[in-house]
């Protein structure tokens, strides 16, 4: 007996199966959606049994589980969305982004032809922007404003 029972109605089958053919979804939140259905228990027969779906999606049956459990308790956009992931908080923030790539588009000092990573770096220190800054944060702020 499976303690998570989905029985997704018509109107959620529907957009589940439209979601998986639009090409525009991440690995995740695919698995996610064909999760719930492979675990819908309507008209389409019993469901597959969680070691089964975990098969069939490469996925954990923790993953399979707590998939269902969502779903039964906090809905389907719940279900098929991504959670807010831990972590430490940015200690950089757009404002000082935005200092970085100001900086790296003015002039270089006086005898460089183009500004170092490390030059930036150190500027922005001089310019009491930020306390510290390693030359590769300044790389991964204008690798991402490219």
């Amino acid at each position: 007996m499976k303690k998570h029972r989905i029985k997704l109605s018509q109107e959620e089958r529907q957009a589940l199966e439209k979601m998986t053919k639009s090409g525009k979804l991440s690995v995740r939140k695919l698995k996610r959606i064909r999760i719930l259905l492979l675990s819908d228990e309507s008209e389409n027969g019993p469901a597959k049994a969680n070691q089964e779906i975990a098969e069939i999606v490469e996925t954990s049956t923790v993953t399979v589980s707590r998939i269902r459990k969502r779903y039964l308790e906090e809905g389907l956009k719940e279900a098929i969305e991504e959670k807010p992931r831990s972590g430490a908080p940015r200690k950089f923030d757009g404002l000082d982004r935005a200092k970085v790539t100001a900086l790296a588009c003015s002039d270089p000092p006086e005898g460089h032809a183009q500004w170092s990573l490390r030059m930036l770096a150190d500027k922005m220190v001089e310019l009491k922007y930020v306390d510290r800054i390693s030359h590769m944060t300044i790389q991964e702020v204008l690798k991402k404003t490219n």
